[in-house]
């Protein structure tokens, strides 16, 4: 009788201890609120269908004095130039990072709201602003006419798919010495854009540049002119 109770009392002891486990499901929806303060430059001539430049600047103008967006880049060329094409200048908060929809977003309210070419709408950005130009591209490839890049790193997963911006007519802009943003980004980037037989690429290195490679692209006509001759491309590397 002894035995029988101690065994009892073991199985019973064992049982509370026991382990289970369920398997389930939940369904959950996560939204972010995101402000986007912008700048959006008109041309003259608004009755008419004009290109649209989207203009990304660094982490230097962030903030929510859009004055900044104007220091660089083509707002501060037209303070001097005039440039036959809307340019719209998006403006990252201080405390956060590009948000790649949230601009896609504002491209599409610009172009809702005015005559925009959409066969001629060009990214373009300098540091992070640079990095937001690719990340503009590699989501959206059949937005873009051209794309400019300048002083902008690539992510990892962007290289192992280069190809699928292949056809979009491409200017990268570099400084050799470059302490922030290693110009070797933009080697990479433009050997796999190549590798995919990339028709219409081109990479300049500035040797004496540092991280301001910037002002000598934007303060110069050449760049707008040629990106004013691009029109968008169907793309097939995929």
């Amino acid at each position: 009788m002894k035995y029988k109770l101690a065994f009892l009392s073991l199985l019973i002891s064992l049982l509370g201890f026991s382990q289970s486990e369920t398997t389930g499901k939940i369904n959950t929806v996560i939204m972010a609120k995101y402000e986007l303060g912008y700048v959006l430059h008109k041309p003259a001539n608004t009755k008419e269908k004009k290109p649209l430049i989207v203009f990304i600047s660094g982490d230097g103008e962030k903030g929510t004095d859009l004055e900044k967006v104007k220091i660089n880049g083509p707002l501060k060329y037209l303070k001097t130039h005039q440039l036959d094409a809307y340019v719209l200048a998006p403006q990252c908060k201080s405390d956060e990072d590009w948000d790649i929809e949230s601009i896609y977003q504002l491209i599409v309210k610009v172009q809702k709201e005015n005559k925009i070419d959409s066969e001629r709408i060009y990214v373009t950005g300098l540091s992070s602003g640079g990095w937001a130009s690719w990340k503009l591209a590699f989501t959206h490839p059949d937005l873009f006419a051209a794309n400019v890049p300048v002083a902008g790193f690539v992510d990892l997963i962007q290289l192992e798919h280069a190809c699928e911006i292949a056809n979009i007519p491409t200017r990268i802009y570099h400084g050799l010495l470059d302490d922030v943003v290693n110009v070797d980004y933009a080697i990479t980037i433009y050997k796999e854009l190549k590798k995919c037989n990339a028709k219409d690429v081109k990479l300049t290195i500035f040797d004496d540049a540092n991280h301001d490679s910037w002002t000598r692209v934007y303060d110069n006509q050449e760049i707008y002119d040629w990106m004013f001759q691009q029109k968008k491309r169907i793309q097939t590397n995929k």
